[in-house]
Protein backbone atom coordinates (compact mmCIF):
# COMPACT_ATOMS: atom_id res chain seq x y z
CA UNK A 1 0.00 0.00 0.00
CA UNK A 2 3.15 2.37 0.59
CA UNK A 3 4.79 1.91 -2.30
CA UNK A 4 1.11 2.42 -4.34
CA UNK A 5 0.90 6.05 -2.08
CA UNK A 6 4.18 7.27 -2.52
CA UNK A 7 4.08 5.82 -6.90
CA UNK A 8 1.05 7.82 -7.21
CA UNK A 9 2.65 10.80 -5.72
CA UNK A 10 5.65 10.59 -7.88
CA UNK A 11 3.94 10.34 -11.04
CA UNK A 12 1.05 12.97 -9.97
CA UNK A 13 4.51 15.29 -8.77
CA UNK A 14 5.94 15.17 -12.56
CA UNK A 15 2.81 15.82 -14.41
CA UNK A 16 2.28 18.53 -12.28
CA UNK A 17 5.25 19.72 -13.00
CA UNK A 18 4.67 19.35 -16.80
CA UNK A 19 1.81 20.72 -16.68
CA UNK A 20 2.85 23.89 -14.96
CA UNK A 21 5.81 24.60 -17.56
CA UNK A 22 2.68 24.33 -20.36
CA UNK A 23 0.62 26.33 -18.53
CA UNK A 24 2.91 28.97 -17.98
CA UNK A 25 4.58 29.12 -21.57
CA UNK A 26 1.05 29.83 -23.12
CA UNK A 27 -0.08 32.42 -20.61
CA UNK A 28 3.02 34.37 -21.22
CA UNK A 29 3.18 34.04 -24.31
CA UNK A 30 -0.89 35.08 -24.89
CA UNK A 31 -0.32 38.95 -24.02
CA UNK A 32 2.52 41.41 -23.22
CA UNK A 33 1.64 41.85 -19.33
CA UNK A 34 3.43 45.50 -20.65
CA UNK A 35 0.99 46.56 -23.04
CA UNK A 36 -1.18 48.97 -20.90
CA UNK A 37 1.59 50.70 -20.08
CA UNK A 38 2.90 50.95 -23.95
CA UNK A 39 -0.62 52.70 -24.26
CA UNK A 40 -0.82 54.55 -21.47
CA UNK A 41 -0.37 58.55 -21.87
CA UNK A 42 1.32 58.61 -18.47
CA UNK A 43 4.39 61.09 -18.26
CA UNK A 44 6.09 58.45 -15.63
CA UNK A 45 5.43 55.78 -18.38
CA UNK A 46 9.04 54.46 -18.69
CA UNK A 47 9.58 54.43 -15.25
CA UNK A 48 6.52 52.11 -14.87
CA UNK A 49 7.58 50.23 -17.55
CA UNK A 50 10.93 49.54 -15.76
CA UNK A 51 8.98 49.02 -12.21
CA UNK A 52 6.79 46.39 -13.49
CA UNK A 53 9.80 44.39 -15.13
CA UNK A 54 11.86 44.53 -12.47
CA UNK A 55 8.55 42.83 -10.52
CA UNK A 56 8.04 40.61 -12.80
CA UNK A 57 11.48 39.51 -13.93
CA UNK A 58 10.36 40.26 -17.28
CA UNK A 59 13.99 41.13 -18.38
CA UNK A 60 14.58 37.23 -18.13
CA UNK A 61 13.85 34.44 -20.58
CA UNK A 62 10.43 32.89 -20.08
CA UNK A 63 11.65 28.89 -19.53
CA UNK A 64 13.79 30.73 -16.05
CA UNK A 65 10.98 32.81 -15.07
CA UNK A 66 9.02 29.63 -14.90
CA UNK A 67 11.77 27.89 -13.29
CA UNK A 68 11.77 30.51 -10.43
CA UNK A 69 8.10 30.70 -9.89
CA UNK A 70 8.29 26.54 -9.51
CA UNK A 71 11.09 26.66 -6.46
CA UNK A 72 8.91 29.87 -5.02
CA UNK A 73 5.52 27.11 -5.24
CA UNK A 74 7.72 24.07 -4.19
CA UNK A 75 8.40 26.14 -1.07
CA UNK A 76 4.74 25.95 -0.31
CA UNK A 77 4.69 22.26 0.63
CA UNK A 78 7.84 22.97 2.59
CA UNK A 79 7.56 23.55 6.33
CA UNK A 80 8.41 27.21 7.34
CA UNK A 81 9.69 27.88 3.60
CA UNK A 82 7.99 30.70 3.05
CA UNK A 83 5.51 30.26 0.45
CA UNK A 84 6.47 32.57 -2.80
CA UNK A 85 3.56 32.36 -5.85
CA UNK A 86 4.92 35.52 -6.68
CA UNK A 87 2.81 39.36 -6.98
CA UNK A 88 0.86 40.59 -9.75
CA UNK A 89 1.24 43.33 -12.38
CA UNK A 90 0.06 45.62 -9.59
CA UNK A 91 2.84 44.24 -7.24
CA UNK A 92 0.80 42.54 -5.09
CA UNK A 93 2.13 39.00 -3.46
CA UNK A 94 -0.42 36.49 -5.29
CA UNK A 95 -0.20 34.24 -1.98
CA UNK A 96 -2.40 36.69 0.03
CA UNK A 97 -4.91 36.96 -3.13
CA UNK A 98 -4.95 33.45 -3.58
CA UNK A 99 -5.72 32.68 0.42
CA UNK A 100 -8.86 35.15 0.19
CA UNK A 101 -9.88 33.80 -3.36
CA UNK A 102 -9.71 30.13 -1.96
CA UNK A 103 -11.43 30.51 1.23
CA UNK A 104 -14.70 32.14 -0.88
CA UNK A 105 -14.69 29.98 -3.75
CA UNK A 106 -14.17 26.73 -1.65
CA UNK A 107 -17.22 28.34 0.83
CA UNK A 108 -19.17 28.25 -2.77
CA UNK A 109 -18.20 25.17 -4.10
CA UNK A 110 -17.96 22.87 -0.96
CA UNK A 111 -21.79 23.59 -0.46
CA UNK A 112 -22.97 23.08 -3.83
CA UNK A 113 -21.11 19.89 -4.22
CA UNK A 114 -22.09 18.11 -1.07
CA UNK A 115 -25.90 19.07 -1.78
CA UNK A 116 -25.34 17.97 -5.70
CA UNK A 117 -24.25 14.94 -4.50
CA UNK A 118 -26.36 13.86 -1.83
CA UNK A 119 -29.70 15.15 -3.60
CA UNK A 120 -28.07 13.73 -6.96
CA UNK A 121 -27.44 10.43 -5.47
CA UNK A 122 -30.94 10.54 -3.92
CA UNK A 123 -32.92 11.39 -6.53
CA UNK A 124 -31.04 8.42 -9.08
CA UNK A 125 -31.55 6.10 -6.67
CA UNK A 126 -35.20 6.54 -6.38
CA UNK A 127 -35.58 7.20 -10.43
CA UNK A 128 -34.11 3.57 -10.51
CA UNK A 129 -36.01 1.54 -8.03
CA UNK A 130 -39.47 3.55 -9.86
CA UNK A 131 -37.78 2.60 -13.87
CA UNK A 132 -40.28 3.58 -16.22
CA UNK A 133 -42.76 5.81 -14.14
CA UNK A 134 -44.06 9.07 -13.56
CA UNK A 135 -41.31 10.16 -11.64
CA UNK A 136 -38.20 8.47 -13.12
CA UNK A 137 -39.33 10.29 -16.39
CA UNK A 138 -39.98 13.59 -14.60
CA UNK A 139 -36.36 13.30 -13.28
CA UNK A 140 -35.38 12.18 -16.62
CA UNK A 141 -36.38 15.63 -18.26
CA UNK A 142 -35.29 17.70 -15.22
CA UNK A 143 -31.95 15.98 -15.38
CA UNK A 144 -31.40 16.35 -18.79
CA UNK A 145 -32.89 19.95 -18.68
CA UNK A 146 -30.09 21.31 -16.35
CA UNK A 147 -27.57 19.57 -17.83
CA UNK A 148 -28.16 21.17 -21.33
CA UNK A 149 -28.73 24.28 -19.27
CA UNK A 150 -25.11 26.70 -19.50
CA UNK A 151 -24.10 27.94 -16.08
CA UNK A 152 -24.81 31.47 -17.36
CA UNK A 153 -27.65 31.13 -18.62
CA UNK A 154 -28.78 29.17 -15.28
CA UNK A 155 -27.51 32.26 -13.05
CA UNK A 156 -29.43 35.21 -15.24
CA UNK A 157 -32.47 32.73 -14.50
CA UNK A 158 -31.78 32.51 -10.90
CA UNK A 159 -31.41 36.40 -10.72
CA UNK A 160 -34.37 37.53 -12.52
CA UNK A 161 -37.24 34.31 -11.24
CA UNK A 162 -35.54 33.95 -7.58
CA UNK A 163 -34.07 36.62 -6.27
CA UNK A 164 -35.92 39.28 -7.68
CA UNK A 165 -39.20 37.67 -8.13
CA UNK A 166 -38.84 36.12 -4.08
CA UNK A 167 -37.60 40.25 -2.79
CA UNK A 168 -40.52 41.69 -5.09
CA UNK A 169 -43.29 38.94 -3.52
CA UNK A 170 -41.80 39.12 -0.27
CA UNK A 171 -43.31 42.34 0.16
CA UNK A 172 -47.01 40.93 0.36
CA UNK A 173 -45.90 37.05 1.25
CA UNK A 174 -49.43 35.87 0.32
CA UNK A 175 -50.10 33.02 -1.67
CA UNK A 176 -53.23 33.26 -3.97
CA UNK A 177 -55.76 30.39 -3.70
CA UNK A 178 -55.08 29.56 -7.46
CA UNK A 179 -51.22 29.30 -6.67
CA UNK A 180 -52.34 26.88 -3.07
CA UNK A 181 -54.42 25.00 -5.76
CA UNK A 182 -51.55 24.74 -8.03
CA UNK A 183 -48.73 23.60 -5.64
CA UNK A 184 -50.91 21.33 -3.43
CA UNK A 185 -51.86 19.31 -6.71
CA UNK A 186 -47.95 19.23 -7.76
CA UNK A 187 -46.99 17.78 -4.77
CA UNK A 188 -49.64 15.53 -4.58
CA UNK A 189 -48.76 14.13 -8.08
CA UNK A 190 -44.88 13.89 -6.76
CA UNK A 191 -45.35 11.73 -3.57
CA UNK A 192 -47.85 9.73 -5.21
CA UNK A 193 -45.34 8.57 -7.64
CA UNK A 194 -42.84 8.50 -5.74
CA UNK A 195 -44.22 6.35 -2.85
CA UNK A 196 -45.77 4.23 -5.62
CA UNK A 197 -47.51 0.99 -5.33
CA UNK A 198 -51.22 0.00 -5.51
CA UNK A 199 -53.80 2.20 -6.10
CA UNK A 200 -55.31 2.99 -3.51
CA UNK A 201 -51.54 3.75 -1.51
CA UNK A 202 -51.23 5.89 -4.55
CA UNK A 203 -54.39 7.20 -4.16
CA UNK A 204 -53.80 7.60 0.08
CA UNK A 205 -50.66 9.60 -1.00
CA UNK A 206 -51.74 11.44 -2.85
CA UNK A 207 -54.94 12.98 -1.25
CA UNK A 208 -52.60 13.50 2.47
CA UNK A 209 -49.75 15.51 0.43
CA UNK A 210 -52.69 17.19 -1.13
CA UNK A 211 -54.34 18.00 2.25
CA UNK A 212 -50.75 18.94 4.21
CA UNK A 213 -49.48 21.12 1.01
CA UNK A 214 -52.66 23.14 1.10
CA UNK A 215 -52.96 23.90 4.64
CA UNK A 216 -49.08 24.84 5.21
CA UNK A 217 -49.44 27.06 2.70
CA UNK A 218 -52.40 28.61 3.58
CA UNK A 219 -51.71 29.04 7.34
CA UNK A 220 -48.14 30.39 5.51
CA UNK A 221 -50.49 32.88 3.85
CA UNK A 222 -52.66 33.98 7.34
CA UNK A 223 -49.56 34.24 9.75
CA UNK A 224 -47.21 36.36 7.00
CA UNK A 225 -44.76 33.16 7.95
CA UNK A 226 -41.92 34.18 5.56
CA UNK A 227 -41.40 37.45 7.20
CA UNK A 228 -41.59 36.32 10.67
CA UNK A 229 -40.64 32.09 10.66
CA UNK A 230 -40.40 29.12 12.83
CA UNK A 231 -40.57 26.12 14.01
CA UNK A 232 -41.49 26.43 17.32
CA UNK A 233 -42.29 24.05 20.38
CA UNK A 234 -44.05 22.42 18.54
CA UNK A 235 -43.31 21.26 14.98
CA UNK A 236 -39.41 21.42 16.28
CA UNK A 237 -39.94 18.04 18.22
CA UNK A 238 -42.04 16.52 15.71
CA UNK A 239 -39.57 17.06 13.06
CA UNK A 240 -36.89 15.28 15.50
CA UNK A 241 -38.96 12.45 16.16
CA UNK A 242 -39.56 12.52 12.32
CA UNK A 243 -36.33 12.41 11.37
CA UNK A 244 -35.96 9.76 14.36
CA UNK A 245 -37.86 7.56 12.77
CA UNK A 246 -37.22 8.18 9.08
CA UNK A 247 -33.64 7.05 10.21
CA UNK A 248 -34.95 2.90 11.57
CA UNK A 249 -37.04 2.61 8.97
CA UNK A 250 -34.39 3.39 6.24
CA UNK A 251 -32.05 1.94 7.64
CA UNK A 252 -33.29 -1.10 9.63
CA UNK A 253 -36.52 -1.06 8.84
CA UNK A 254 -39.84 -1.00 11.11
CA UNK A 255 -39.62 -4.39 13.06
CA UNK A 256 -35.78 -3.84 14.41
CA UNK A 257 -36.58 -2.36 18.18
CA UNK A 258 -32.82 -1.88 19.31
CA UNK A 259 -33.06 0.74 16.22
CA UNK A 260 -36.10 2.11 17.63
CA UNK A 261 -34.78 2.05 21.06
CA UNK A 262 -31.68 3.99 20.24
CA UNK A 263 -33.28 6.56 17.75
CA UNK A 264 -36.20 7.39 20.43
CA UNK A 265 -33.31 7.74 22.98
CA UNK A 266 -31.31 10.41 21.03
CA UNK A 267 -34.26 11.99 20.10
CA UNK A 268 -35.74 12.16 23.86
CA UNK A 269 -32.22 13.75 24.62
CA UNK A 270 -32.12 16.42 21.61
CA UNK A 271 -35.89 17.38 22.69
CA UNK A 272 -35.42 18.30 26.19
CA UNK A 273 -32.04 20.08 24.54
CA UNK A 274 -33.91 22.05 21.96
CA UNK A 275 -35.77 23.94 25.07
CA UNK A 276 -32.74 24.30 27.59
CA UNK A 277 -30.67 25.69 24.68
CA UNK A 278 -33.18 28.71 24.02
CA UNK A 279 -31.80 30.93 26.24
CA UNK A 280 -28.03 30.08 25.41
CA UNK A 281 -28.77 30.06 21.54
CA UNK A 282 -28.75 33.36 20.61
CA UNK A 283 -25.16 34.26 22.33
CA UNK A 284 -23.43 31.44 20.52
CA UNK A 285 -20.63 31.63 18.11
CA UNK A 286 -19.84 29.66 15.78
CA UNK A 287 -17.47 27.36 17.80
CA UNK A 288 -20.40 26.90 19.93
CA UNK A 289 -22.66 25.69 16.93
CA UNK A 290 -19.97 22.99 16.06
CA UNK A 291 -19.33 21.50 19.92
CA UNK A 292 -23.13 21.24 19.63
CA UNK A 293 -23.12 19.32 17.09
CA UNK A 294 -20.64 17.09 17.93
CA UNK A 295 -22.68 16.71 21.61
CA UNK A 296 -25.58 15.71 19.31
CA UNK A 297 -23.78 12.83 17.67
CA UNK A 298 -22.14 11.53 20.53
CA UNK A 299 -25.08 11.38 22.30
CA UNK A 300 -26.99 9.26 19.06
CA UNK A 301 -23.41 6.97 19.21
CA UNK A 302 -23.58 6.23 23.45
CA UNK A 303 -27.19 5.63 22.95
CA UNK A 304 -26.61 3.04 20.25
CA UNK A 305 -23.81 1.85 22.07
CA UNK A 306 -25.62 1.00 24.83
CA UNK A 307 -29.02 0.04 23.70
CA UNK A 308 -28.38 -1.92 20.04
CA UNK A 309 -28.06 -5.16 21.23
CA UNK A 310 -26.78 -7.08 18.64
CA UNK A 311 -25.82 -4.68 15.68
CA UNK A 312 -24.39 -2.30 17.73
CA UNK A 313 -22.41 -0.20 14.79
CA UNK A 314 -25.74 -0.21 12.91
CA UNK A 315 -27.73 0.98 16.17
CA UNK A 316 -24.89 4.05 16.22
CA UNK A 317 -25.07 5.14 12.85
CA UNK A 318 -28.99 5.42 13.54
CA UNK A 319 -28.16 7.40 16.71
CA UNK A 320 -25.49 9.74 15.24
CA UNK A 321 -27.59 10.28 12.06
CA UNK A 322 -30.44 11.02 14.51
CA UNK A 323 -28.48 13.43 16.53
CA UNK A 324 -26.89 15.22 14.17
CA UNK A 325 -30.50 16.13 12.11
CA UNK A 326 -31.83 16.63 15.35
CA UNK A 327 -29.35 19.22 16.32
CA UNK A 328 -29.73 20.93 12.86
CA UNK A 329 -33.27 21.68 13.28
CA UNK A 330 -32.82 23.40 16.22
CA UNK A 331 -29.89 25.44 14.81
CA UNK A 332 -32.54 25.98 11.78
CA UNK A 333 -34.83 26.91 14.33
CA UNK A 334 -32.64 29.69 15.74
CA UNK A 335 -31.71 30.91 12.06
CA UNK A 336 -35.24 31.57 11.52
CA UNK A 337 -36.16 33.36 14.29
CA UNK A 338 -33.33 36.00 13.54
CA UNK A 339 -34.35 36.24 9.99
CA UNK A 340 -37.12 38.81 11.04
CA UNK A 341 -34.23 40.61 12.07
CA UNK A 342 -31.83 40.15 9.29
CA UNK A 343 -34.70 41.34 6.95
CA UNK A 344 -35.22 44.31 9.02
CA UNK A 345 -31.68 45.59 9.14
CA UNK A 346 -31.06 48.77 7.26
CA UNK A 347 -28.63 47.32 4.99
CA UNK A 348 -30.87 44.50 3.80
CA UNK A 349 -34.01 46.79 3.62
CA UNK A 350 -36.16 43.51 3.41
CA UNK A 351 -34.64 42.38 0.13
CA UNK A 352 -32.59 39.60 1.45
CA UNK A 353 -31.74 37.42 -1.37
CA UNK A 354 -28.35 38.99 -2.98
CA UNK A 355 -27.74 39.41 -6.66
CA UNK A 356 -24.01 40.19 -6.64
CA UNK A 357 -21.19 39.65 -3.80
CA UNK A 358 -20.28 37.16 -1.20
CA UNK A 359 -21.59 39.86 2.13
CA UNK A 360 -23.66 42.52 2.63
CA UNK A 361 -20.92 45.66 3.16
CA UNK A 362 -20.93 47.06 6.76
CA UNK A 363 -23.49 45.19 7.99
CA UNK A 364 -23.94 45.20 11.67
CA UNK A 365 -25.24 42.22 13.94
CA UNK A 366 -23.81 38.94 15.67
CA UNK A 367 -22.93 35.68 14.56
CA UNK A 368 -26.13 34.79 13.48
CA UNK A 369 -26.79 37.77 11.50
CA UNK A 370 -23.81 37.51 9.37
CA UNK A 371 -24.57 33.77 8.95
CA UNK A 372 -27.45 34.35 6.98
CA UNK A 373 -26.29 37.06 5.42
CA UNK A 374 -24.18 34.38 3.46
CA UNK A 375 -26.57 32.11 3.38
CA UNK A 376 -28.68 34.57 1.17
CA UNK A 377 -25.33 36.07 -0.81
CA UNK A 378 -24.49 32.07 -1.42
CA UNK A 379 -27.66 30.79 -2.44
CA UNK A 380 -28.33 31.35 -5.93
CA UNK A 381 -24.32 30.76 -7.05
CA UNK A 382 -24.63 27.90 -4.92
CA UNK A 383 -27.90 26.70 -7.14
CA UNK A 384 -26.70 27.67 -10.09
CA UNK A 385 -23.21 25.12 -9.93
CA UNK A 386 -25.51 22.73 -7.46
CA UNK A 387 -28.22 22.06 -10.42
CA UNK A 388 -25.78 21.44 -13.20
CA UNK A 389 -23.50 19.15 -11.53
CA UNK A 390 -27.49 17.17 -9.49
CA UNK A 391 -27.85 16.39 -12.99
CA UNK A 392 -24.97 14.83 -13.82
CA UNK A 393 -25.50 12.66 -10.62
CA UNK A 394 -29.04 12.07 -10.78
CA UNK A 395 -27.76 10.07 -14.31
CA UNK A 396 -24.73 8.15 -12.60
CA UNK A 397 -26.52 7.28 -10.00
CA UNK A 398 -29.74 5.66 -11.54
CA UNK A 399 -27.44 3.88 -14.05
CA UNK A 400 -25.15 2.38 -11.21
CA UNK A 401 -28.19 1.23 -9.88
CA UNK A 402 -29.96 0.01 -12.04
CA UNK A 403 -26.69 -2.64 -13.28
CA UNK A 404 -25.90 -3.35 -9.80
CA UNK A 405 -29.48 -4.71 -9.46
CA UNK A 406 -29.51 -6.52 -12.02
CA UNK A 407 -26.14 -8.74 -10.58
CA UNK A 408 -26.22 -12.35 -9.68
CA UNK A 409 -26.25 -11.64 -5.70
CA UNK A 410 -28.78 -9.22 -5.96
CA UNK A 411 -31.32 -12.15 -6.77
CA UNK A 412 -29.79 -14.57 -4.68
CA UNK A 413 -30.22 -12.03 -1.57
CA UNK A 414 -34.00 -11.66 -2.81
CA UNK A 415 -34.28 -15.36 -3.52
CA UNK A 416 -33.28 -16.07 0.19
CA UNK A 417 -36.51 -13.92 1.17
CA UNK A 418 -34.43 -10.60 2.61
CA UNK A 419 -37.06 -7.97 2.68
CA UNK A 420 -36.38 -5.12 -0.43
CA UNK A 421 -35.39 -2.69 2.22
CA UNK A 422 -32.42 -4.94 2.83
CA UNK A 423 -31.28 -5.70 -0.54
CA UNK A 424 -31.18 -2.08 -1.74
CA UNK A 425 -29.84 -0.59 1.72
CA UNK A 426 -26.90 -3.08 1.83
CA UNK A 427 -26.19 -4.89 -1.04
CA UNK A 428 -26.87 -2.89 -4.00
CA UNK A 429 -26.55 0.95 -2.59
CA UNK A 430 -22.86 0.54 -1.68
CA UNK A 431 -21.73 -0.82 -4.72
CA UNK A 432 -23.64 1.06 -6.90
CA UNK A 433 -21.79 4.46 -5.72
CA UNK A 434 -18.35 2.55 -6.83
CA UNK A 435 -18.38 4.24 -10.43
CA UNK A 436 -19.84 7.63 -8.72
CA UNK A 437 -16.47 8.30 -6.29
CA UNK A 438 -14.89 8.56 -10.12
CA UNK A 439 -17.05 11.16 -11.17
CA UNK A 440 -16.85 12.99 -7.99
CA UNK A 441 -13.06 13.05 -7.99
CA UNK A 442 -13.40 14.86 -11.71
CA UNK A 443 -16.50 17.08 -10.72
CA UNK A 444 -14.68 18.76 -7.87
CA UNK A 445 -11.89 20.27 -10.27
CA UNK A 446 -14.43 21.05 -12.89
CA UNK A 447 -16.80 22.62 -10.46
CA UNK A 448 -13.76 24.54 -9.64
CA UNK A 449 -12.75 25.65 -13.02
CA UNK A 450 -16.62 26.27 -13.72
CA UNK A 451 -17.31 28.71 -10.57
CA UNK A 452 -15.38 31.40 -13.31
CA UNK A 453 -18.45 31.75 -15.13
CA UNK A 454 -20.54 31.70 -12.02
CA UNK A 455 -18.69 34.13 -9.96
CA UNK A 456 -18.54 36.38 -12.88
CA UNK A 457 -22.42 36.52 -12.89
CA UNK A 458 -23.10 37.35 -9.46
CA UNK A 459 -19.55 39.29 -8.89
CA UNK A 460 -18.04 36.99 -6.10
CA UNK A 461 -14.54 37.56 -5.40
CA UNK A 462 -13.02 34.02 -5.43
CA UNK A 463 -11.08 31.68 -8.00
CA UNK A 464 -12.73 32.84 -11.09
CA UNK A 465 -11.89 36.10 -10.61
CA UNK A 466 -8.46 35.81 -9.40
CA UNK A 467 -7.83 33.70 -13.18
CA UNK A 468 -9.94 35.92 -15.35
CA UNK A 469 -7.94 39.23 -14.06
CA UNK A 470 -4.89 37.94 -14.41
CA UNK A 471 -5.34 36.32 -18.13
CA UNK A 472 -6.85 39.35 -19.44
CA UNK A 473 -3.65 41.53 -17.70
CA UNK A 474 -1.58 38.88 -19.13
CA UNK A 475 -0.21 38.49 -15.76
CA UNK A 476 1.36 34.68 -15.32
CA UNK A 477 1.20 34.64 -11.54
CA UNK A 478 -2.40 34.55 -10.76
CA UNK A 479 -3.43 32.05 -13.47
CA UNK A 480 -0.71 29.77 -11.94
CA UNK A 481 -2.11 30.09 -8.82
CA UNK A 482 -5.43 29.09 -10.02
CA UNK A 483 -3.87 26.09 -11.80
CA UNK A 484 -2.05 24.84 -9.55
CA UNK A 485 -4.82 24.53 -6.89
CA UNK A 486 -7.16 23.43 -9.20
CA UNK A 487 -4.56 20.75 -10.16
CA UNK A 488 -3.80 19.90 -6.89
CA UNK A 489 -7.47 18.93 -5.87
CA UNK A 490 -7.65 16.87 -8.81
CA UNK A 491 -4.72 14.62 -7.90
CA UNK A 492 -6.62 14.74 -4.48
CA UNK A 493 -9.73 14.09 -4.97
CA UNK A 494 -8.70 11.41 -7.98
CA UNK A 495 -5.86 9.81 -5.30
CA UNK A 496 -9.23 9.46 -2.48
CA UNK A 497 -11.59 8.21 -5.42
CA UNK A 498 -8.78 4.95 -5.54
CA UNK A 499 -8.60 4.51 -1.95
CA UNK A 500 -12.65 4.41 -1.74
CA UNK A 501 -12.82 2.02 -3.66
CA UNK A 502 -11.67 -0.68 -1.01
CA UNK A 503 -13.84 0.85 1.28
CA UNK A 504 -16.60 0.03 -1.25
CA UNK A 505 -15.77 -3.05 -2.44
CA UNK A 506 -14.66 -5.65 -0.23
CA UNK A 507 -12.82 -7.57 -3.66
CA UNK A 508 -10.72 -4.60 -4.11
CA UNK A 509 -9.82 -4.60 -0.42
CA UNK A 510 -8.90 -7.92 -0.70
CA UNK A 511 -6.48 -7.74 -3.71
Amino acid sequence: MLSYVLRRIGVSVLILIAASFIMYILVAWARDPLSDLYASNSPNRDQLIAQRIDWLDLDQPVVLRWFNWLIGAAQCVVPFGGCDLGVTIQNQPVTILLGRAVGSTLQLVTASTIFAIVLGILVGIVSALRQYSAVDYTFTFASFFFYSLPSFVMGVLLKVFVALGFNNWLRDPVFSWAWIIILSVVSGLFWQAVIGGPRNRRLVAFAASLITTGAMLYFMSVTEWFLDPSLGPVISPLLIIAFGAAMVLITAGPRARFAWRTAGATAIVLIVAYFVLQMVLPSLELWGVVLLFVAAIAVGLVAGWFLGEHDKGQAMRIGALTGALGMGVIILDQFMQRWSDYLTNPRVNGRPIATVGSQTPNIQGDFWIHSIDTFTHLLLPTISLMLISFAGYTRYARGGMLETLNQDYIRTARAKGLPERTVVGRHAFRNSLIPITTIVAADVGGLIGGAIITERIFAFSGMGALFAQGLNAGDPNPVMAYFIVVAIFAITFNFLADLSYSALDPRVRAK
